[in-house]
């Protein structure tokens, strides 16, 4: 499939997943790495886009935050449920229904009796990753079925070796609709980029906002490769030829 057109480089909102994308999958989430230089390219780009540059991820905003030192303008946390607008402004949390006490405490007993699985908690949901042990997988799954069994507000999502517990009302095109809604983006054209089935909302999002939404695989190969790409973009001002010239 040929690549998306991307919008020109003055009129883009650049708008970013981070595991995956930004950084490389770490087998732990607290493991990431930030790779040098990346805050640098990422406050470069966002002064040429004037602004116009967000981060939405499905961590808390206050954790990517943390990495990428508060380069992003704006960050779009926890798929969509957590929106820190601007610079210096508190996360604004959706009204999404509260992951129930007894799912939490179920989601632990699953982690604990499986070590080297990893219990992640977040505001409106939880993740539990599996790296460490891929062939419980397909256990955690089932066992999350049957918790989920008959209820229609919560779904579980299939991440990098991870199930994500989270609102239905809370998806990553969403975020970037909120994102695209407000200054400094409201009047750009949205390009987003990302790696995972949750990215996929988001992809559509701006593809239908006139935009474009590239997967990493298919338009980039690796996430290292989205970083060379976005660096060679914070110093030409121009958006490169896309490496592989295919989206998903």
């Amino acid at each position: 499939m040929a690549a998306d057109r991307l919008p020109p480089f003055g009129r883009t909102a650049l708008l970013l997943d981070l595991d995956g994308t930004l950084v490389d999958i770490a087998p732990r989430p607290e493991a990431v790495v930030v790779e040098p230089g990346l805050t640098q390219t990422l406050t470069s780009l966002r002064r040429q886009l004037a602004d116009a540059l967000a981060v939405v991820s499905g961590r808390p905003a206050e954790t990517v935050d943390a990495l990428l030192s508060g380069a992003p303008y704006a960050v779009a946390g926890e798929h969509g449920a957590a929106l820190r607008a601007a610079p210096g402004k508190h996360v604004e949390y959706a009204t999404l229904p509260p992951v129930p006490d007894d799912w939490r405490r179920a989601a632990e007993q699953m982690a604990a009796a499986r070590p080297g699985v990893l219990l992640e908690h977040k505001a409106h949901g939880f993740t539990l990753h599996f790296r460490a042990i891929p062939d419980a997988g397909p256990m955690l799954r089932a066992e999350l079925g049957k918790l989920l069994q008959g209820q229609s507000e919560f779904t579980v999502l299939s991440a990098h070796m991870a199930w994500e517990v989270r609102p239905n009302a809370a998806d990553k095109g969403r975020a970037v609709e909120a994102l695209m809604a407000r200054p400094p983006f409201l009047g750009r054209l949205p390009l987003f980029i990302g790696d995972d089935v949750t990215d996929e909302d988001a992809i559509r999002a701006a593809r239908a906002l006139g935009g474009a939404g590239l997967k990493v695989d298919a338009a980039f190969g690796t996430a290292a490769a989205v970083r060379t790409w976005l660096r060679h973009a914070a110093t030409t001002g121009t958006w490169p030829e896309l490496p592989l010239r295919r989206t998903a």
